[in-house]
């Protein structure tokens, strides 16, 4: 059992990055009270780019809480929950204990695991520091999406509970660690057979196999 230590949303807005105008929703902040979990995500949430981010298979964004001390010692400074774009900060999950298609109960939604978040240059405008993408892949602090199967709404102190697990065994970590170059074949095989994963990410690892 987990519970929800922070809702975070927020809707995309325009900075300077590097000398030009960025659109990004990756600024979330903390929100009180009870939040709607739609198919699409939580209500007052946005994102920018619809081609990369958002969609039925990045609805909700997942967080860890317990990897911010890492990162706090790591950059030196205190960091706000909401601080890596989730929508949800957590206590009680990791990616090593989580696997693809695994349903979970959080407040009265109902949600699947799809895929961890692969960081793209807005995680370093974030943190004004481009390499954190990098680092964040190679320990593995990846967080993970979901797609809302069920409805609901949810808040800061809700229970997380896992309700149905996925049998096959791949876990988050797992598929993390193949995208970087690690894990074995038979791992990549049961990537490329798991229908719970999106077709992006099989194709990838399908083509890793030839």
């Amino acid at each position: 059992m987990g519970r929800v230590v922070s809702v975070n949303v927020g809707l995309p807005r325009e900075v300077e990055w590097k000398g030009e105008t960025v659109s990004t929703g990756i600024f979330k902040d903390p929100v009180e009270g009870r939040v709607s979990v739609r198919t699409l995500g939580l209500e007052g949430d946005g994102q920018a780019d619809l081609t990369v981010h958002g969609g039925p298979e990045k609805a909700v964004y997942l967080y860890p809480a317990e990897h911010y001390p890492f990162w706090r010692d790591e950059l030196g400074r205190d960091l706000p929950w909401g601080m890596f774009g989730e929508n949800l900060t957590t206590e009680g999950f990791l990616e090593d204990e989580v696997d693809i298609g695994d349903r979970f109960r959080v407040g009265t939604a109902e949600v699947v695991v799809i895929q961890p978040r692969m960081p793209c240059f807005k995680l370093g405008l974030r943190f004004q520091w481009p390499a954190i993408g990098k680092a964040f892949l190679k320990n593995g602090r990846t967080g993970w999406y979901f797609s809302v199967a069920e409805e609901g709404d949810v808040a800061a102190g809700d229970e997380i509970e896992r309700i149905g697990t996925d049998e096959r065994g791949l876990t988050v970590a797992d598929v993390s660690s193949l995208f970087v170059g690690e894990g074995g074949k038979e791992t990549l095989q049961l990537a490329v057979d798991h229908n719970g994963l999106p077709d992006g990410w099989r194709d990838y690892f399908r083509q890793r196999l030839a």
